[in-house]
Protein backbone atom coordinates (compact mmCIF):
# COMPACT_ATOMS: atom_id res chain seq x y z
CA UNK A 1 0.00 0.00 0.00
CA UNK A 2 1.42 3.65 -0.85
CA UNK A 3 2.29 6.40 1.71
CA UNK A 4 -0.17 8.53 1.69
CA UNK A 5 2.12 10.98 3.47
CA UNK A 6 4.71 11.33 1.10
CA UNK A 7 5.63 14.66 0.03
CA UNK A 8 4.88 15.78 -3.27
CA UNK A 9 7.70 16.54 -5.64
CA UNK A 10 6.51 20.38 -6.47
CA UNK A 11 6.71 20.85 -2.11
CA UNK A 12 10.51 19.56 -1.94
CA UNK A 13 11.68 22.07 -4.66
CA UNK A 14 9.56 24.75 -2.63
CA UNK A 15 11.22 24.02 0.42
CA UNK A 16 14.84 24.16 -1.51
CA UNK A 17 14.04 27.70 -3.00
CA UNK A 18 12.47 28.77 -0.17
CA UNK A 19 15.82 29.46 1.43
CA UNK A 20 17.05 31.46 -1.39
CA UNK A 21 14.22 34.71 -1.03
CA UNK A 22 13.94 37.36 1.60
CA UNK A 23 11.65 36.44 4.77
CA UNK A 24 8.34 38.20 4.51
CA UNK A 25 8.94 38.35 0.69
CA UNK A 26 7.49 37.07 -2.48
CA UNK A 27 9.07 36.69 -5.21
CA UNK A 28 6.11 38.06 -7.62
CA UNK A 29 5.81 41.14 -5.58
CA UNK A 30 5.79 44.00 -7.42
CA UNK A 31 7.72 47.28 -7.34
CA UNK A 32 4.92 49.76 -6.16
CA UNK A 33 5.93 53.98 -6.87
CA UNK A 34 4.28 56.70 -7.72
CA UNK A 35 4.53 58.58 -10.87
CA UNK A 36 7.56 60.96 -9.46
CA UNK A 37 9.58 57.94 -8.90
CA UNK A 38 8.28 56.21 -11.97
CA UNK A 39 9.70 58.84 -13.74
CA UNK A 40 12.69 59.37 -12.24
CA UNK A 41 14.31 55.97 -11.99
CA UNK A 42 12.45 54.42 -14.98
CA UNK A 43 10.95 56.12 -18.01
CA UNK A 44 12.92 59.82 -18.01
CA UNK A 45 12.33 63.12 -16.65
CA UNK A 46 12.71 64.85 -19.72
CA UNK A 47 13.22 62.96 -22.56
CA UNK A 48 12.25 63.19 -26.30
CA UNK A 49 8.68 61.75 -25.49
CA UNK A 50 7.62 64.89 -22.99
CA UNK A 51 9.59 67.57 -25.17
CA UNK A 52 7.01 66.26 -28.05
CA UNK A 53 4.28 66.50 -25.83
CA UNK A 54 5.29 69.85 -24.24
CA UNK A 55 6.06 71.59 -27.23
CA UNK A 56 2.61 70.52 -29.22
CA UNK A 57 0.35 71.49 -25.99
CA UNK A 58 2.11 74.44 -25.00
CA UNK A 59 1.02 75.80 -28.60
CA UNK A 60 -2.42 76.50 -27.15
CA UNK A 61 -0.49 79.21 -25.25
CA UNK A 62 -0.46 81.05 -28.42
CA UNK A 63 -4.55 80.47 -29.14
CA UNK A 64 -5.12 82.11 -25.68
CA UNK A 65 -3.17 85.09 -26.69
CA UNK A 66 -4.68 85.59 -29.57
CA UNK A 67 -8.01 85.72 -28.76
CA UNK A 68 -7.17 87.62 -25.29
CA UNK A 69 -4.59 90.37 -27.12
CA UNK A 70 -6.88 90.61 -30.64
CA UNK A 71 -9.21 93.47 -28.94
CA UNK A 72 -5.59 95.61 -29.06
CA UNK A 73 -6.33 96.33 -32.75
CA UNK A 74 -9.93 95.26 -33.48
CA UNK A 75 -11.18 98.46 -30.65
CA UNK A 76 -8.53 100.24 -31.36
CA UNK A 77 -9.32 103.86 -32.14
CA UNK A 78 -8.01 104.70 -36.07
CA UNK A 79 -7.24 108.25 -36.99
CA UNK A 80 -9.16 110.66 -38.65
CA UNK A 81 -9.14 112.85 -41.47
CA UNK A 82 -11.20 116.19 -41.98
CA UNK A 83 -13.42 116.51 -45.11
CA UNK A 84 -12.44 119.08 -47.39
CA UNK A 85 -14.72 122.42 -46.66
CA UNK A 86 -15.98 121.02 -43.98
CA UNK A 87 -14.98 123.64 -41.26
CA UNK A 88 -13.38 120.78 -39.53
CA UNK A 89 -9.88 121.44 -37.31
CA UNK A 90 -7.53 118.83 -38.31
CA UNK A 91 -5.12 120.24 -35.53
CA UNK A 92 -7.57 118.55 -32.99
CA UNK A 93 -6.67 116.00 -30.59
CA UNK A 94 -10.18 114.57 -30.80
CA UNK A 95 -13.15 114.20 -33.40
CA UNK A 96 -15.66 115.29 -30.36
CA UNK A 97 -17.71 118.38 -30.99
CA UNK A 98 -17.43 118.18 -34.88
CA UNK A 99 -20.50 118.26 -37.08
CA UNK A 100 -21.52 114.46 -38.74
CA UNK A 101 -19.63 114.12 -42.02
CA UNK A 102 -17.27 116.75 -41.89
CA UNK A 103 -14.40 114.06 -40.91
CA UNK A 104 -14.02 110.67 -41.78
CA UNK A 105 -11.80 107.47 -40.15
CA UNK A 106 -8.57 106.68 -41.86
CA UNK A 107 -9.21 103.31 -43.31
CA UNK A 108 -12.98 103.28 -43.70
CA UNK A 109 -15.53 102.66 -41.14
CA UNK A 110 -14.68 98.50 -40.83
CA UNK A 111 -11.42 99.15 -39.83
CA UNK A 112 -12.35 98.84 -35.94
CA UNK A 113 -14.99 98.61 -33.84
CA UNK A 114 -14.65 102.20 -32.77
CA UNK A 115 -14.70 103.72 -36.21
CA UNK A 116 -18.08 101.16 -37.11
CA UNK A 117 -20.00 101.57 -34.39
CA UNK A 118 -19.12 105.14 -33.11
CA UNK A 119 -17.70 104.42 -29.90
CA UNK A 120 -15.84 107.77 -29.47
CA UNK A 121 -16.57 110.84 -26.78
CA UNK A 122 -19.98 110.10 -24.68
CA UNK A 123 -19.90 106.31 -26.15
CA UNK A 124 -15.97 105.74 -25.16
CA UNK A 125 -16.70 103.80 -21.91
CA UNK A 126 -18.40 100.60 -24.43
CA UNK A 127 -15.16 100.27 -25.71
CA UNK A 128 -13.78 99.01 -21.71
CA UNK A 129 -16.65 97.86 -21.27
CA UNK A 130 -16.18 95.21 -23.71
CA UNK A 131 -12.98 94.50 -22.63
CA UNK A 132 -14.00 93.95 -19.07
CA UNK A 133 -16.74 92.03 -20.08
CA UNK A 134 -14.37 89.79 -22.10
CA UNK A 135 -12.60 89.54 -18.61
CA UNK A 136 -15.08 88.57 -16.74
CA UNK A 137 -15.62 85.44 -19.30
CA UNK A 138 -12.62 84.16 -18.27
CA UNK A 139 -13.06 84.40 -14.85
CA UNK A 140 -16.12 82.10 -15.18
CA UNK A 141 -14.13 79.83 -17.64
CA UNK A 142 -11.63 79.09 -15.76
CA UNK A 143 -13.51 77.89 -12.38
CA UNK A 144 -15.88 75.54 -14.73
CA UNK A 145 -13.33 74.34 -16.88
CA UNK A 146 -10.77 73.86 -13.92
CA UNK A 147 -13.15 72.16 -12.47
CA UNK A 148 -14.25 69.62 -15.24
CA UNK A 149 -10.62 68.67 -16.38
CA UNK A 150 -9.89 67.49 -12.82
CA UNK A 151 -12.86 65.23 -12.98
CA UNK A 152 -14.97 63.51 -15.70
CA UNK A 153 -13.57 65.50 -19.07
CA UNK A 154 -9.96 65.27 -18.24
CA UNK A 155 -7.25 67.62 -19.64
CA UNK A 156 -7.45 66.57 -22.61
CA UNK A 157 -11.21 66.61 -23.19
CA UNK A 158 -11.10 69.78 -21.62
CA UNK A 159 -8.93 71.24 -23.65
CA UNK A 160 -10.58 70.00 -26.81
CA UNK A 161 -13.71 71.54 -25.90
CA UNK A 162 -12.17 74.98 -25.27
CA UNK A 163 -10.91 75.06 -28.71
CA UNK A 164 -13.46 74.24 -30.36
CA UNK A 165 -15.45 77.33 -28.48
CA UNK A 166 -13.21 79.66 -28.98
CA UNK A 167 -13.13 78.78 -32.71
CA UNK A 168 -16.80 79.13 -32.93
CA UNK A 169 -17.23 82.14 -30.97
CA UNK A 170 -14.32 83.46 -32.52
CA UNK A 171 -15.30 83.56 -36.21
CA UNK A 172 -18.65 84.25 -35.19
CA UNK A 173 -17.75 87.60 -33.43
CA UNK A 174 -16.90 88.51 -36.83
CA UNK A 175 -20.21 88.60 -37.90
CA UNK A 176 -21.58 90.65 -34.97
CA UNK A 177 -24.72 92.82 -36.30
CA UNK A 178 -24.11 95.80 -33.41
CA UNK A 179 -22.42 96.10 -30.49
CA UNK A 180 -24.31 94.34 -28.09
CA UNK A 181 -24.17 90.86 -29.91
CA UNK A 182 -20.30 91.80 -30.22
CA UNK A 183 -20.12 92.20 -26.65
CA UNK A 184 -22.14 88.82 -25.62
CA UNK A 185 -19.84 86.91 -28.49
CA UNK A 186 -16.72 88.74 -26.86
CA UNK A 187 -18.06 87.06 -23.29
CA UNK A 188 -18.74 83.74 -24.63
CA UNK A 189 -14.89 83.74 -26.04
CA UNK A 190 -13.37 84.87 -22.80
CA UNK A 191 -15.46 81.77 -21.29
CA UNK A 192 -13.87 79.08 -23.33
CA UNK A 193 -10.27 81.25 -23.57
CA UNK A 194 -10.30 80.92 -19.81
CA UNK A 195 -9.96 77.37 -19.82
CA UNK A 196 -7.41 77.40 -23.00
CA UNK A 197 -4.07 78.05 -20.80
CA UNK A 198 -4.98 76.88 -17.69
CA UNK A 199 -5.75 73.09 -19.25
CA UNK A 200 -2.34 73.30 -21.53
CA UNK A 201 -0.23 74.38 -19.05
CA UNK A 202 -1.38 71.07 -16.51
CA UNK A 203 -1.09 68.74 -19.34
CA UNK A 204 2.25 70.18 -20.04
CA UNK A 205 3.76 69.58 -17.14
CA UNK A 206 2.16 66.85 -15.85
CA UNK A 207 4.06 64.11 -17.28
CA UNK A 208 7.55 65.57 -16.74
CA UNK A 209 9.86 64.61 -13.73
CA UNK A 210 10.11 66.57 -10.64
CA UNK A 211 13.83 67.86 -11.25
CA UNK A 212 12.71 69.39 -14.92
CA UNK A 213 9.24 70.19 -13.82
CA UNK A 214 9.85 73.94 -12.74
CA UNK A 215 11.78 75.15 -15.72
CA UNK A 216 9.64 73.51 -18.32
CA UNK A 217 6.32 75.17 -16.38
CA UNK A 218 8.20 78.59 -16.76
CA UNK A 219 8.96 78.04 -20.85
CA UNK A 220 5.11 77.54 -21.33
CA UNK A 221 4.84 81.38 -21.32
CA UNK A 222 7.46 81.90 -24.38
CA UNK A 223 4.80 80.36 -26.09
CA UNK A 224 2.35 83.18 -24.91
CA UNK A 225 4.56 85.99 -26.11
CA UNK A 226 5.57 84.74 -29.29
CA UNK A 227 1.53 84.46 -30.41
CA UNK A 228 1.11 87.92 -29.29
CA UNK A 229 3.84 88.77 -31.96
CA UNK A 230 2.46 86.54 -34.57
CA UNK A 231 -0.84 88.24 -33.69
CA UNK A 232 0.47 91.95 -34.74
CA UNK A 233 1.58 90.20 -38.30
CA UNK A 234 -2.01 88.96 -38.38
CA UNK A 235 -3.45 92.09 -37.63
CA UNK A 236 -1.09 93.89 -40.12
CA UNK A 237 -2.13 91.99 -42.59
CA UNK A 238 -5.92 91.71 -42.28
CA UNK A 239 -6.76 95.37 -41.19
CA UNK A 240 -10.35 94.91 -40.90
CA UNK A 241 -11.29 93.85 -37.52
CA UNK A 242 -14.13 91.10 -38.71
CA UNK A 243 -11.60 89.66 -41.38
CA UNK A 244 -9.31 89.87 -38.09
CA UNK A 245 -10.89 88.03 -36.11
CA UNK A 246 -11.82 85.22 -38.56
CA UNK A 247 -7.73 85.19 -39.27
CA UNK A 248 -6.88 84.25 -35.31
CA UNK A 249 -9.85 82.47 -35.45
CA UNK A 250 -8.96 79.99 -37.33
CA UNK A 251 -5.24 78.86 -36.01
CA UNK A 252 -7.91 77.01 -33.26
CA UNK A 253 -9.37 75.03 -35.91
CA UNK A 254 -6.16 74.37 -37.46
CA UNK A 255 -4.82 73.07 -33.84
CA UNK A 256 -7.82 70.56 -33.30
CA UNK A 257 -6.64 68.91 -36.19
CA UNK A 258 -3.38 68.45 -36.93
CA UNK A 259 -1.79 69.15 -33.20
CA UNK A 260 -4.53 67.21 -31.11
CA UNK A 261 -4.40 63.98 -31.67
CA UNK A 262 -0.89 63.58 -31.35
CA UNK A 263 -1.66 64.83 -27.89
CA UNK A 264 -1.59 62.24 -24.92
CA UNK A 265 -4.23 62.50 -21.39
CA UNK A 266 -2.53 62.94 -18.28
CA UNK A 267 -1.35 59.77 -16.37
CA UNK A 268 -1.26 61.96 -13.31
CA UNK A 269 -4.80 62.20 -14.46
CA UNK A 270 -5.84 58.26 -15.16
CA UNK A 271 -4.23 57.17 -11.94
CA UNK A 272 -6.52 59.39 -10.01
CA UNK A 273 -9.71 58.15 -11.62
CA UNK A 274 -8.87 54.52 -11.17
CA UNK A 275 -7.26 53.75 -14.83
CA UNK A 276 -4.53 52.74 -13.59
CA UNK A 277 -3.86 50.52 -16.72
CA UNK A 278 -4.48 53.60 -18.84
CA UNK A 279 -1.84 55.26 -16.87
CA UNK A 280 0.75 52.31 -16.72
CA UNK A 281 0.01 52.02 -20.53
CA UNK A 282 1.46 55.55 -21.03
CA UNK A 283 4.37 55.23 -18.69
CA UNK A 284 5.49 52.28 -20.89
CA UNK A 285 4.98 54.31 -24.27
CA UNK A 286 7.18 57.45 -21.91
CA UNK A 287 9.73 54.87 -21.18
CA UNK A 288 10.04 53.40 -24.95
CA UNK A 289 10.10 56.74 -26.82
CA UNK A 290 13.04 57.54 -24.19
CA UNK A 291 15.36 55.17 -25.19
CA UNK A 292 14.68 53.36 -21.46
CA UNK A 293 12.95 50.01 -20.33
CA UNK A 294 10.12 49.97 -17.84
CA UNK A 295 10.07 46.72 -16.14
CA UNK A 296 7.08 44.43 -16.29
CA UNK A 297 7.30 43.85 -12.14
CA UNK A 298 6.58 47.81 -11.48
CA UNK A 299 3.37 48.87 -10.84
CA UNK A 300 1.84 52.35 -10.48
CA UNK A 301 0.13 53.34 -6.49
CA UNK A 302 -1.25 56.54 -5.22
CA UNK A 303 1.19 58.27 -3.01
CA UNK A 304 -1.04 57.87 -0.19
CA UNK A 305 -1.53 54.35 -0.81
CA UNK A 306 2.55 54.24 -0.16
CA UNK A 307 2.53 56.12 2.78
CA UNK A 308 0.08 54.50 3.88
CA UNK A 309 1.30 50.88 3.68
CA UNK A 310 4.16 49.69 1.86
CA UNK A 311 4.07 45.97 2.88
CA UNK A 312 0.93 45.40 1.07
CA UNK A 313 -0.69 42.24 -0.34
CA UNK A 314 0.04 41.33 -4.03
CA UNK A 315 -2.64 42.62 -6.14
CA UNK A 316 -4.72 40.97 -8.66
CA UNK A 317 -4.93 41.71 -12.32
CA UNK A 318 -8.27 43.20 -12.01
CA UNK A 319 -7.11 45.47 -9.02
CA UNK A 320 -3.50 46.75 -10.64
CA UNK A 321 -5.75 47.61 -13.72
CA UNK A 322 -9.09 49.56 -12.14
CA UNK A 323 -9.50 51.36 -9.39
CA UNK A 324 -12.26 53.31 -7.91
CA UNK A 325 -11.88 56.85 -8.92
CA UNK A 326 -10.79 59.56 -6.65
CA UNK A 327 -12.26 62.92 -7.08
CA UNK A 328 -11.76 66.05 -5.42
CA UNK A 329 -13.05 69.75 -5.60
CA UNK A 330 -12.81 73.48 -4.07
CA UNK A 331 -14.95 71.83 -1.03
CA UNK A 332 -12.24 69.67 -0.08
CA UNK A 333 -9.50 72.49 -0.30
CA UNK A 334 -11.02 74.72 2.06
CA UNK A 335 -11.53 71.72 4.34
CA UNK A 336 -8.14 70.90 4.52
CA UNK A 337 -5.88 73.82 6.90
CA UNK A 338 -3.13 73.03 4.72
CA UNK A 339 -4.53 73.39 1.06
CA UNK A 340 -6.87 76.06 2.30
CA UNK A 341 -4.56 78.86 3.64
CA UNK A 342 -2.28 78.06 0.62
CA UNK A 343 -5.56 78.94 -1.70
CA UNK A 344 -6.45 81.60 -0.19
CA UNK A 345 -2.82 83.22 -0.43
CA UNK A 346 -2.51 81.96 -3.97
CA UNK A 347 -5.93 83.86 -4.69
CA UNK A 348 -4.73 87.16 -3.43
CA UNK A 349 -1.02 87.07 -5.06
CA UNK A 350 -2.53 86.30 -8.40
CA UNK A 351 -5.00 89.39 -7.74
CA UNK A 352 -2.27 91.83 -7.05
CA UNK A 353 -0.26 90.71 -9.94
CA UNK A 354 -2.78 90.93 -12.27
CA UNK A 355 -3.53 94.55 -11.29
CA UNK A 356 0.34 95.05 -11.81
CA UNK A 357 0.70 93.24 -15.17
CA UNK A 358 -2.07 94.19 -17.08
CA UNK A 359 -2.53 97.57 -15.59
CA UNK A 360 1.24 98.49 -16.79
CA UNK A 361 0.31 97.17 -19.77
CA UNK A 362 -1.91 100.20 -20.41
CA UNK A 363 -0.15 102.45 -18.88
CA UNK A 364 3.17 102.78 -19.81
CA UNK A 365 4.59 105.11 -22.55
CA UNK A 366 4.18 103.75 -25.84
CA UNK A 367 6.96 103.78 -28.17
CA UNK A 368 7.04 105.80 -31.33
CA UNK A 369 5.93 103.61 -34.04
CA UNK A 370 2.63 102.36 -35.07
CA UNK A 371 0.71 99.87 -33.07
CA UNK A 372 1.88 97.18 -34.64
CA UNK A 373 5.11 97.35 -33.69
CA UNK A 374 4.40 98.56 -30.29
CA UNK A 375 2.62 95.48 -29.53
CA UNK A 376 5.99 93.18 -30.88
CA UNK A 377 8.50 94.62 -29.19
CA UNK A 378 6.12 94.36 -26.27
CA UNK A 379 5.93 90.70 -26.80
CA UNK A 380 9.82 90.50 -27.00
CA UNK A 381 10.72 92.41 -24.38
CA UNK A 382 8.93 90.14 -21.78
CA UNK A 383 10.77 87.17 -23.12
CA UNK A 384 13.77 87.98 -21.16
CA UNK A 385 12.47 87.56 -17.68
CA UNK A 386 10.71 84.61 -18.11
CA UNK A 387 14.61 83.20 -19.02
CA UNK A 388 15.78 85.08 -16.14
CA UNK A 389 13.12 83.43 -14.11
CA UNK A 390 13.35 80.20 -15.34
CA UNK A 391 17.02 79.81 -15.23
CA UNK A 392 16.97 80.86 -11.19
CA UNK A 393 14.04 78.73 -10.30
CA UNK A 394 16.16 75.51 -9.05
CA UNK A 395 18.38 77.87 -7.96
CA UNK A 396 16.69 79.97 -5.23
CA UNK A 397 13.75 78.46 -5.39
CA UNK A 398 9.82 78.93 -5.92
CA UNK A 399 9.20 81.20 -2.83
CA UNK A 400 12.07 83.59 -2.87
CA UNK A 401 11.91 84.02 -6.37
CA UNK A 402 8.27 84.90 -6.31
CA UNK A 403 9.02 87.64 -3.46
CA UNK A 404 12.07 89.02 -5.29
CA UNK A 405 10.07 89.64 -8.59
CA UNK A 406 7.00 90.85 -6.94
CA UNK A 407 9.11 93.76 -4.63
CA UNK A 408 11.70 94.36 -7.92
CA UNK A 409 8.20 95.12 -9.48
CA UNK A 410 6.89 97.06 -6.67
CA UNK A 411 9.85 99.20 -6.62
CA UNK A 412 9.98 100.25 -10.16
CA UNK A 413 6.31 101.23 -9.66
CA UNK A 414 6.91 103.39 -6.49
CA UNK A 415 9.48 105.26 -8.29
CA UNK A 416 7.92 105.85 -11.14
CA UNK A 417 4.97 107.40 -8.87
CA UNK A 418 8.43 110.19 -7.89
CA UNK A 419 8.26 111.67 -11.68
CA UNK A 420 6.96 114.10 -13.69
CA UNK A 421 5.55 113.66 -17.14
CA UNK A 422 7.90 116.34 -18.58
CA UNK A 423 11.00 116.37 -20.02
CA UNK A 424 13.85 113.70 -18.90
CA UNK A 425 12.01 112.36 -16.37
CA UNK A 426 9.06 111.59 -18.97
CA UNK A 427 11.31 109.47 -19.80
CA UNK A 428 12.82 107.52 -16.82
CA UNK A 429 8.72 107.07 -15.57
CA UNK A 430 8.46 104.71 -18.67
CA UNK A 431 11.77 103.25 -17.85
CA UNK A 432 10.24 102.61 -14.39
CA UNK A 433 7.13 101.37 -16.12
CA UNK A 434 9.23 98.92 -18.51
CA UNK A 435 10.97 97.54 -15.50
CA UNK A 436 8.36 97.00 -13.73
CA UNK A 437 5.89 95.05 -16.21
CA UNK A 438 9.30 93.37 -16.74
CA UNK A 439 9.44 91.83 -12.85
CA UNK A 440 5.76 91.05 -12.84
CA UNK A 441 6.25 89.09 -16.08
CA UNK A 442 8.39 86.69 -14.55
CA UNK A 443 6.18 86.64 -11.18
CA UNK A 444 2.82 86.04 -13.82
CA UNK A 445 5.20 82.89 -15.37
CA UNK A 446 6.41 81.77 -11.97
CA UNK A 447 3.02 81.18 -10.26
CA UNK A 448 1.51 79.14 -12.73
CA UNK A 449 4.16 76.29 -11.92
CA UNK A 450 4.03 77.36 -8.00
CA UNK A 451 0.51 77.52 -7.61
CA UNK A 452 0.19 74.21 -9.84
CA UNK A 453 2.84 72.41 -7.23
CA UNK A 454 1.14 73.84 -4.08
CA UNK A 455 -2.13 71.35 -4.67
CA UNK A 456 -2.38 68.15 -5.27
CA UNK A 457 -3.54 65.89 -8.95
CA UNK A 458 -7.19 65.72 -7.40
CA UNK A 459 -7.28 69.42 -6.73
CA UNK A 460 -4.72 71.01 -9.28
CA UNK A 461 -6.78 72.44 -12.07
CA UNK A 462 -9.70 73.38 -9.36
CA UNK A 463 -7.67 75.19 -7.92
CA UNK A 464 -5.45 76.51 -10.32
CA UNK A 465 -9.16 77.85 -12.00
CA UNK A 466 -9.65 79.62 -8.97
CA UNK A 467 -6.48 81.52 -8.91
CA UNK A 468 -7.43 82.26 -12.34
CA UNK A 469 -10.09 83.66 -11.66
CA UNK A 470 -8.69 85.90 -9.40
CA UNK A 471 -6.16 87.36 -11.98
CA UNK A 472 -9.12 87.93 -14.29
CA UNK A 473 -10.99 90.22 -11.49
CA UNK A 474 -7.25 91.48 -11.10
CA UNK A 475 -7.68 92.34 -15.22
CA UNK A 476 -10.85 93.51 -14.98
CA UNK A 477 -9.90 96.49 -11.93
CA UNK A 478 -6.96 97.40 -13.98
CA UNK A 479 -8.47 99.73 -16.55
CA UNK A 480 -10.25 100.99 -13.78
CA UNK A 481 -7.13 102.17 -11.85
CA UNK A 482 -5.20 103.56 -15.33
CA UNK A 483 -8.44 106.11 -15.32
CA UNK A 484 -7.00 107.64 -12.08
CA UNK A 485 -4.05 109.46 -14.63
CA UNK A 486 -0.70 110.81 -13.24
CA UNK A 487 1.30 109.03 -10.61
CA UNK A 488 -1.58 108.06 -9.04
CA UNK A 489 -1.80 104.50 -11.04
CA UNK A 490 1.74 103.62 -10.29
CA UNK A 491 1.17 104.19 -6.28
CA UNK A 492 -1.42 101.57 -7.08
CA UNK A 493 0.56 99.23 -8.36
CA UNK A 494 3.66 99.54 -6.28
CA UNK A 495 1.21 98.68 -3.17
CA UNK A 496 0.03 96.06 -5.01
CA UNK A 497 3.26 94.44 -5.72
CA UNK A 498 4.93 94.62 -2.10
CA UNK A 499 1.34 93.51 -0.88
CA UNK A 500 2.03 90.46 -2.62
CA UNK A 501 5.59 90.07 -2.24
CA UNK A 502 4.37 89.84 1.68
CA UNK A 503 1.87 87.51 0.89
CA UNK A 504 4.19 85.10 -0.77
CA UNK A 505 6.08 84.70 2.67
CA UNK A 506 3.75 82.95 3.95
CA UNK A 507 3.25 80.14 1.37
CA UNK A 508 5.62 77.14 1.14
CA UNK A 509 8.61 76.35 -0.62
CA UNK A 510 7.63 73.46 -3.36
CA UNK A 511 10.98 73.17 -4.29
CA UNK A 512 12.10 69.38 -5.43
CA UNK A 513 9.09 68.19 -3.03
CA UNK A 514 6.68 65.66 -5.42
CA UNK A 515 3.60 66.53 -7.40
CA UNK A 516 0.91 65.01 -4.18
CA UNK A 517 -1.67 63.01 -6.03
CA UNK A 518 -4.18 63.27 -3.40
CA UNK A 519 -5.57 65.01 -0.53
CA UNK A 520 -4.46 62.42 2.35
CA UNK A 521 -1.23 61.60 0.05
CA UNK A 522 -0.33 65.56 0.91
CA UNK A 523 -1.21 65.64 4.08
CA UNK A 524 0.97 62.36 5.07
CA UNK A 525 3.85 64.34 3.48
CA UNK A 526 3.64 67.75 4.45
CA UNK A 527 3.33 65.89 8.32
CA UNK A 528 6.31 63.78 6.90
CA UNK A 529 8.22 66.62 6.33
CA UNK A 530 7.61 68.81 9.31
CA UNK A 531 8.72 65.48 11.78
CA UNK A 532 11.95 65.41 10.03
Amino acid sequence: MADTTASDPRDVNSELRSPLLEPGKKSSEPEKLCIDEMLRMYCGEFGWWQLKHFVLTSLAWALEAFHTMVMIFADREPGWSCVSGSGCDATAKTVCGFEPGSWDWTGGSSSSTISEWGLVCGYKYRVGLAQACFFGGCMIGAGIFGHLSDSKLGRKGSLTVVCILNALFGCLTAFSPNYWTYVLLRVLTGFSTGGVGLCAFVLATEPVGPTKRGIAGMSTFYFFSTGIALLSGIAYIFQSWRTLYIASSIPSLLFLVIVLPFISESPRWYLVRGKVKEALTLMHNIAKTNGKHLPDGVVLALDEEINKDSNYEQPCKEQLEIKEAISGSLIDVVRSPITCTRLVLAVAINFLCSVVYYGLSLNVVNLETNLYLNVLLNAVAEMPAYTITAVLLDKFGRKPLAIGTLWFSGFFCFSGSLMTGVGIWKIVRMACGILGIFGMAGTYNLLFIYTAELFPTVVRNAALGCATQAAQMGAILAPFVVVLGGGLPFVVFGVCGTLGGILAFYLPETLHKPLYDTMGGMEDGERACRAV
